[in-house]
């Protein structure tokens, strides 16, 4: 077994939280992912900020429209009962309040909910874009992330030293080693890799877990 989950790994249990029928964004890049892995008997209705609302999977290279695309201009295909709308429509769903879920990704992510993903560095994101109305505006934040950097730094920290996205508005965090919510300002481990221990977790965190009597096993398939 993986000393790690794989991002897709990753993204498939994020897929497994969402609830059937529920309107979802998902931020630009590794979040996509969760897209393909839609359990059985539920599908989520996928809301992206240049205007579309039900979109489908990306189609086959070489098949692609380029009138379609989503926010991170990737080719997407449309669902029966797909619908077009104007860029500030689009801003008015999330901003309203009507997005269920939205799931992003991250350079950190503090113990009381406030997020950094996005940078003013040189190989940084260039803006903070429409991620600072999504963490406010959609009922649900969840980020999806490696649980530590390409260099072994915490990316879960007790306070963040990147820009913020927004300010407490994170509650669940899915990493390569655990899930973990955000209760009361704490981390609050969920579930974990079965190889890995308590202490090995912590050690790779930069912030205290508080760890319930019972925690799930973090299992996901081979993707």
């Amino acid at each position: 077994m993986s000393t790690r989950l794989s991002n897709a790994q990753i993204a498939w249990r994020a897929a497994q939280d969402i609830e059937d029928g529920a309107y979802v964004n998902l931020g630009i890049g590794f979040p996509e992912m969760v897209a393909r892995f839609q359990p059985p008997g539920k599908q989520a209705i996928f809301h992206t900020e240049n205007g579309i609302l039900n979109f489908g999977e990306a189609p086959p290279e070489g098949a692609e429209d380029w009138d379609l695309i989503n926010a991170g201009k990737r080719a997407v295909t449309l669902k029966p009962g797909a619908a077009f709308f104007h860029h500030a429509d689009s801003f008015a769903m999330v901003r309203g309040g009507h997005l269920d879920v939205a799931i992003l990704g991250t350079y950190e992510v503090a113990e009381n909910g406030d997020l950094a993903n996005w940078s003013t560095g040189p190989k940084g994101v260039p803006a903070v874009g429409g991620a600072m109305d999504l963490v406010h505006g959609a009922k649900r934040v969840a980020v999806i992330t490696d649980h530590v950097t390409k260099d072994g730094r915490p990316k879960l920290v007790q306070r963040c030293s990147l820009p913020l996205t927004g300010v407490g508005c994170v509650t669940r965090v899915y990493t390569s080693l655990a899930v973990i919510d955000i209760e009361n300002q704490r981390f609050v481990l969920r579930e974990k890799l079965p190889q890995l221990s308590l202490d090995e977790l912590q050690a790779m965190t930069g912030a205290e877990l508080v760890v319930p009597d019972s925690i799930g096993e973090l299992i996901a398939p081979e993707i």
